[in-house]
């Protein structure tokens, strides 16, 4: 596996490629990325792994500077997994200037849900994306969805732009108790990492309670969510939101017949985690 810091030597690295699946992460990798790489094997003959911590994407409150930086790590686990390529730009490879021009999606899309408690965030998502799409030229990018509204904005994010590119999403690696991976579970105490799969758990509830088509009352399935985030405030979590939006669009559910698919975001000590769940 080839490791590439400048645009320069990616695009000569990429030069007559057949097929290129880009895998875009922020490094500190997990077996969740090594799955996303995995996918990307299955449907291109080459893949990069994108390595980048994107300042656009982090508020002035949050951790940028305190994200773990793990290179020589991510790739040897990288090397390990088949990747092709690794691109580990530094900030100013990628922004050699502020980045003045920027891709910012709808807001009845990226001002929910998670934007709303992180403004400005998928206007950096989306920027960096489409960033790099442009440097790697890729036919196929993976992303988890585990992030599902990212994954929702960058495949409208394409398909607005006319971008060649198809956007697979890869389902959520979980471990074995049920705990979504994330880069973020490493910051959790024992005890809260014994506690954590407890968001999987509230959501799986729901929809136990409402499986059969018969029992999707929109109504119904909003008491339910409030019932589940009511259960782990009692537990000791703070919870941004806990929600039954509609998979096409993350709006309100309408009918019985929508697909839906259950969203949630809550702190854990000082931890945030984020999960959700289809049905």
């Amino acid at each position: 596996m080839q490791t590439i810091h400048t645009i320069n030597d990616l695009r000569q690295a990429l030069a007559g490629q057949r097929s290129v699946a880009l895998v875009p992460t922020m490094g500190n990798l997990h077996q969740g990325h090594l799955d996303l790489v995995a996918m990307g094997r299955r449907h291109a003959d080459t893949v990069v792994a994108s390595i980048f911590v994107n300042r656009l994407q982090f508020a002035p409150t949050e951790d940028f500077e305190r994200y773990p930086r793990t290179l020589a790590n991510d790739v040897q686990a990288l090397t390990e997994a088949g990747c092709s390529v690794a691109f580990a730009p530094d900030e100013r490879e990628l922004y050699p200037e502020p980045q003045g021009f920027k891709v910012t999606p709808p807001a009845e899309i990226a001002d929910i849900l998670e934007g709303a408690f992180r403004p400005g965030f998928f206007t950096g998502v989306a920027t960096v994306v489409h960033k790099l799409f442009n440097i790697v030229q890729p036919q196929v990018a993976v992303f988890g969805k585990k992030d599902y509204q990212q994954w929702l904005i960058v495949q409208r994010m394409v398909s607005q732009m006319a971008l060649p590119i198809t956007i697979i999403g890869a389902e959520t690696t979980r471990a074995t108790d049920g705990l979504a991976l994330s880069s973020r579970n490493g910051y959790l105490s024992a005890a809260e990492l014994a506690e954590a799969p407890q968001l999987q758990l509230a959501m799986q509830r729901i929809v136990e309670e409402h499986r059969p088509a018969n029992q999707r009352d929109p109504s119904a399935i909003a008491a339910s969510a409030d019932r589940a985030r009511a259960t782990l405030e009692q537990r000791g979590w703070q919870v941004d939101y806990l929600t039954v939006r509609r998979r096409a669009d993350l709006q309100m559910p309408r009918s019985s017949s929508d697909s839906l698919v259950i969203l949630a975001a809550a702190k854990l000590g000082s931890t945030r985690l984020i999960d959700n769940l289809e049905f």
